[in-house]
């Protein structure tokens, strides 16, 4: 038997240095790549929790802050909008909002945190419309069973201040209420939950 022959010292040099490099450049060519991979910091503010200040916020004003790509209102509600929520048990599809279009917390009869303010997607969930707010006052155009609410004027659905869909409307479910809290008196987060509240 006869043994291989030795390879030439410059020569296993020249191999090591050539696998090294092109190991260098495989990863240098993969980092780029692995990168698109990785959300860019448009889409995280996308997904990232609101802050909204509601000092300002007057009885019977809605304020739109832009959470994930949607509008969501905050509404300060009147008196005569709380009253109006409990008057509409009989005229909306889920009066005790079973379909969980909204945390465990805010699954009561306003469908909020506190009373006074309403939290809610302003995007209809029959195509995805924007509704619209109307008062009570406007029987003459909404119909005699109108409490005041949301019209959406693309399909004719409507919700009521605690944004619970009435029946017969075209939109099956209520309007979603995100995940939101309280930081202060006059202060929102919109896309985090309270913690245990």
């Amino acid at each position: 038997m006869s043994n291989p022959p030795e390879m030439n010292p410059g020569r296993r040099r020249l191999i090591v240095m050539t696998a090294a490099a092109g190991g260098a450049c495989g990863v240098a060519a993969a980092l780029p790549f692995a990168a698109t991979m990785l959300p860019s910091e448009r889409a995280k503010a996308l997904g990232a929790p609101v802050e909204a200040d509601i000092s300002a916020l007057a009885p019977g004003d809605m304020q739109v802050v832009e959470w994930r790509g949607k509008p969501v209102w905050i509404i300060r509600r009147t008196k005569e909008m709380l009253e109006s929520i409990k008057k509409g048990d009989g005229i909306v599809a889920d009066p005790q909002s079973s379909v969980p279009q909204q945390p465990e917390y805010a699954k009561n009869d306003f469908r909020s945190i506190k009373e006074e303010y309403a939290v809610l997607v302003g995007v209809c969930t029959h195509l995805g419309c924007s509704p619209q707010l109307k008062s009570g006052e406007a029987k003459a155009e909404m119909g005699a069973d109108w409490i005041g609410g949301f019209y959406c004027p693309c399909h004719g659905s409507k919700f009521d201040f605690a944004g619970r869909v009435y029946k017969g409307a075209p939109a099956p479910i209520n309007l979603e209420v995100p995940k939101y809290a309280f930081l202060s008196d006059t202060r929102i987060v919109i896309g985090e939950d309270t913690k245990g509240a």
